[in-house]
């Protein structure tokens, strides 16, 4: 086998293995959240008091496909000419936790708030327009009539349910 074989082989194996291994990782776009931790110990230490805990979730939104236009019978222009555009996401997310004077009670000295990031699925709006023509008429020798223009706004859309927990108790 020549070298020049031997190195065209070579290169369609390496770029085979690689598009393997590329499509086993997982993009970073992929993730649902991205945790944002809030740093407060050196300050506890310094301080020396107990101060609140606090972490965050924020989502990473995803643009989905549009619904491509919908052709109509007897209209000339398509259903949705500018359609609604998907996007998917989520509401943040934060855990805090926090110490509580005695104000309960000698068995309650924390509070805590727990609220994840939950999905949000939301719509672009969209337009709807109609030519201020009807199809052509085989009774008018193939020419089309006038009629009064129609337009119509698709609404946005915003689907979600977000959730959190309260809690109070001893250390927390």
């Amino acid at each position: 086998m020549k070298s020049t074989t031997r190195g065209t082989l070579a290169a369609v194996i390496t770029c085979v293995a690689a598009a393997a291994g590329a499509a086993t990782a997982t993009p970073a776009a992929a993730v649902g959240t991205v945790p944002v931790p809030v740093p407060l110990g050196g300050a506890e230490k310094a301080l020396n008091v107990e101060l609140p805990e606090a972490t965050g979730e924020l989502p990473v939104p995803v643009p989905g496909s549009p619904d491509g236009p919908r052709y109509v019978e007897g209209r000339l222009i398509p259903e949705r000419a500018i359609p609604q555009l998907p996007v998917h996401g989520g509401l943040p997310g934060a855990d805090l936790r926090a110490p509580l004077p005695h104000i309960l009670g000698a068995g309650f000295d924390h509070v805590g708030v727990d609220a994840p990031a939950s999905d949000l699925r939301t719509l672009a709006p969209g337009l709807s327009v109609d030519a201020p023509l009807t199809s052509p008429n085989a009774d008018g020798f193939g020419l089309p009539q006038a009629k009064l223009p129609q337009a119509g706004v698709l609404a946005p859309l915003v689907q979600t349910v977000p959730t959190a927990d309260l809690g109070v108790g001893p250390g927390l």
